[in-house]
């Protein structure tokens, strides 16, 4: 079985991450969707509420598991015996960025293989932190989230 882990802190979680993970369900037999415990970001939703939303908007789904994680990516693929990392790339910029840390990974684990997916050309301007900033002056998110992720950062 083609395993692939999406991991992120995913907040929130945004229609560009379900697009990468539904589009993913074609190149894999089952995706992880791993919510990690990022201590650098300012949190919107709680860790338990992005792990539920993500769980809630995916429940139909068996090919998708919705878990969460703390530590390495890396070896979090590991644990999962998983040998692919599915991202999702907006810009060079995101490249450049995931390609540093895949270097890295395949240095610790050249097991595993990363696959980027670029964002559809409609969603790649959708982030977390625009989410975040735009919820911050009161805007209106409901075009970038899925519902079943509004109803847990109370917009419905």
């Amino acid at each position: 079985m083609k395993t692939a882990v999406f991991a992120g802190s995913f907040d929130p979680f945004t229609y560009a991450h379900q697009n990468i993970v539904e589009r993913g369900l074609s190149l894999f037999d089952k995706i992880v969707i791993a919510v990690g415990v990022n201590s650098t970001k300012k949190g919107l939703m709680s860790f338990d509420d992005r792990v539920k939303a993500i769980s809630d908007l995916f429940q139909s789904n068996e090919r998708v598991e919705v878990t969460q994680f703390s530590g390495l990516t890396i070896d979090f693929c590991k644990g999962l015996d998983a040998k692919y990392l599915l991202r999702g790339l907006r810009n060079t910029a995101d490249f450049e960025f995931e390609n540093a840390i895949t270097q890295n990974n395949l240095l610790l684990a050249p097991e595993i293989e990363t696959y980027f997916l670029m964002a559809k050309s409609g969603l790649a301007h959708i982030s977390s932190t625009i989410v975040r900033d735009i919820l911050s002056h009161k805007g209106d998110v409901s075009a970038l989230v899925p519902k079943e992720v509004l109803r847990y950062i109370g917009l419905r």
